[in-house]
Order: C-alpha cells, then sequence, then structure tokens
C-alpha cells in the first residue's frame, strides 16, 4: 500500500469559471504532482468554517491518512502569536490557520510524518509556541535580500546554508538554491524544533525536531521545482519515506 499524503486546503477567493462559488477548497497542482511522483497518494482536506469545529475535525481525520503537507497560503494571524495585524501584513484566514494548528497538533501525537512548506514552517512553528515575523522588510533589519522573488516561481533565486548533521542536509545537501516568494518568516523558534538551514541574511529556512524526524518544515516551495531539481524532489520522497514507516 502507497502512503497516504493529507495536503490541507486553501480556499479561492475569487469566483471560479467551473465552480460558482468563491470560497471553493483547493491544493496546488504542482504539489499534488510530486507527491504522485515520490509515490505517495494525496488527498486533500478543507477546514471547516467554524474554528470552533477545527479540533473535532482534525481528530476525525488524523487515522486516513500517514503523512501530512501543510503548503504555502495567506499570511498567518498574528494574534494566534500574540501580536496584533502591523499595516503591512497581508490577507490572513483565521479559519485555515485553527484548523492547521488543530492537525498538526494531533498528526504529531499520532507521530505521523509531516511536511511543511513556505506558510507551512510558520503555522507549524505558531503551532508549538513559537513567532513569526509579520513583515520582514518592516521587522527584521538584517533582511538584506529578496524573499518575494521576482522571477518564475519555478525559477530559484537565493541560496540557503543547511546545519550538518541535520535532516534537511541529509535531503538536499550542505547548500541549495530556493526560490522564495514571502514576507513572514520564523522569528523566535518553538521549543521542540531547532532552525537547520538559513538564507544568506540570516533568515531561516528550515526548522525540523531535536528529537525524532516526524516534522519537517521548508520556508521555500519545493512543488514548484521538482520536475527539474533532484533536491526539490527527494523533499517529497522523504515525506513519503517517513510516511511510509507509520502506516
Amino acid at each position: 500500500m502507497k502512503p497516504i499524503i493529507a495536503i490541507t486546503a486553501d480556499s479561492l477567493v475569487k469566483p471560479s469559471p467551473v465552480i460558482n462559488e468563491n470560497i471553493a477548497p483547493f491544493a496546488p497542482r504542482q504539489l499534488v504532482e510530486g507527491i504522485l511522483a515520490a509515490g505517495g497518494i494525496p488527498i486533500v482536506l478543507p477546514f471547516p468554517e467554524d474554528p470552533a469545529e477545527a479540533a473535532e475535525a482534525a481528530q476525525a481525520v488524523v487515522d486516513t491518512f500517514d503523512g501530512l503537507v501543510i503548503p504555502g497560503g495567506p499570511d498567518i494571524d498574528p494574534t494566534l502569536f500574540g501580536e496584533e495585524p502591523i499595516p503591512q501584513i497581508g490577507r490572513t484566514n483565521y479559519e485555515r490557520d485553527a484548523y492547521e494548528i488543530a492537525l498538526i497538533k494531533a498528526a504529531a501525537l499520532k507521530h505521523k510524518a509531516q511536511l511543511g512548506i513556505c506558510r507551512g514552517i510558520q503555522i507549524i512553528d505558531v503551532a508549538f509556541g513559537g513567532t513569526l515575523y509579520q513583515d520582514l522588510g518592516t521587522q527584521d533589519p538584517d533582511c538584506q535580500i529578496q524573499h518575494s522573488q521576482k522571477a518564475p516561481g519555478q525559477f530559484p533565486t537565493h541560496h540557503v546554508t543547511t546545519t550538518p548533521g541535520s535532516q534537511i542536509n541529509a535531503i538536499i545537501g550542505a547548500k541549495s538554491k530556493v526560490n522564495s516568494r514571502h514576507h513572514q518568516a520564523v522569528r523566535a523558534v518553538a521549543t521542540p524544533f531547532k532552525a537547520t538551514a538559513t538564507a544568506p541574511d540570516g533568515v531561516i529556512e528550515a526548522i525540523e525536531l531535536q528529537e525524532g524526524d516526524d516534522i519537517l518544515a521548508v520556508q521555500w516551495h519545493p512543488e514548484n521545482m521538482w520536475q527539474r531539481d533532484p533536491a526539490a524532489l527527494a523533499l517529497f520522497q522523504d515525506l513519503v519515506a517517513r510516511a511510509g514507516k507509520k502506516a
């Protein structure tokens, strides 16, 4: 049996020409295809409209999958890490935040394999008590490179350096060139984790557990690069391999 890999859904904010709704759940097609290419079977998990139902919904589905991907999307609601929104923050989705936090915690208790992508690294960190830069350009005086690239999404634009002996180092090597489209980032790393990759200006690009290999998260978008970048595909292959051990 191939491992079942769940993907948390985002929600369309504009009317679809196919479905006459502006809140249709979706997952990025390239992410779905990356999981398939790595040997997993993807399923998509929409979030409940009522955040009060998030914990119950997470518990109801956590035993249906072997691995979990938290993909990119809108900004994280800063009230979840004790701050009010600054003027530079972008669109947020509190309903999705609440469900993903509940699902991340439920999956962690079951030792499910998890991979966070872009927004995913941020919400995973927040779920366990970490904090974020709401806007790098405003709040991080050391931010010196372009983290929201103008180049097409499948093009890598800056390098990341990984920590020797880390999980991410074993997957992508000591240094890799990645794509980048974010203005938020991990600020204080939550206690269960350690930062294991950074950009040239010190922005955190990967976190993983201090003990165990259940949860790995990166700030870039491997789903846009796996077709041409072996290191990007390796992240999905690693997730599926970890999920297969739990199946």
